[in-house]
């Protein structure tokens, strides 16, 4: 990774020159579903409310039903730290009862981009979620990142998977705690 000086005013600072990798975020989890059902249990945008946990507050703004397919987009608010969010995601790859992808357009990260994948297996479906994102505010975003956001993210896809075992009947089979790439 290089660093160039810039002088900016009085003061001269570094400023970065390579991307950042994202941050990632990888869970896994079996329910004994086919992957059309476990599919379909997702493309409902309104059961994200069910996998959110109550202390964000979580509203699906767009009026229903949500026609989910590639380019649809859901805009939804929830409180953090006492502060109301708005999002909005669109779905930027939809292959039925097999994946799909959601992109935030507008929101606090610079990048969250959201991979759900099922996976038949002989037991039942195996329910892949990759997160890759970053913050924004250079260095103000790496703190807030390191003391308070990826352990709200962790607690979030705590949550998500234990609503997941209860809902679906499944297990959790792998988890990878938030990471960052760089």
């Amino acid at each position: 990774m290089t660093f160039a000086p810039v002088l900016t005013g009085a003061v001269r600072c570094l400023v970065q020159k390579s991307p950042v990798l994202p941050h990632r975020i990888e869970r896994s989890q079996l329910v004994p579903l086919s992957a059309a059902a476990a599919f379909a249990f997702f493309a409902d945008a309104y059961n994200l409310e069910a996998l959110t946990p109550p202390w964000l507050r979580f509203r699906i703004l767009t009026p229903g039903p949500i026609p989910m397919e590639k380019g649809a987009t859901i805009d939804y608010v929830l409180t953090t730290h006492r502060l109301p969010v708005r999002w909005r995601t669109e779905i930027v790859e939809w292959i039925p009862g097999r994946r799909f992808v959601d992109r935030q357009v507008d929101g606090p990260f610079r990048l969250w981009e959201h991979t759900h994948t099922f996976e038949e297996r002989h037991d039942g479906t195996l329910i892949r979620d990759t997160v890759l994102y970053r913050m924004p505010y250079g260095a103000l975003g790496a703190i807030a990142h390191r003391v308070v956001v990826a352990r709200d993210l962790g607690r979030i896809f705590d949550y998500r998977r234990d609503a997941v075992d209860r809902l679906l009947g499944g297990r959790h089979s792998t988890l990878v705690a938030a990471g960052s790439g760089g």
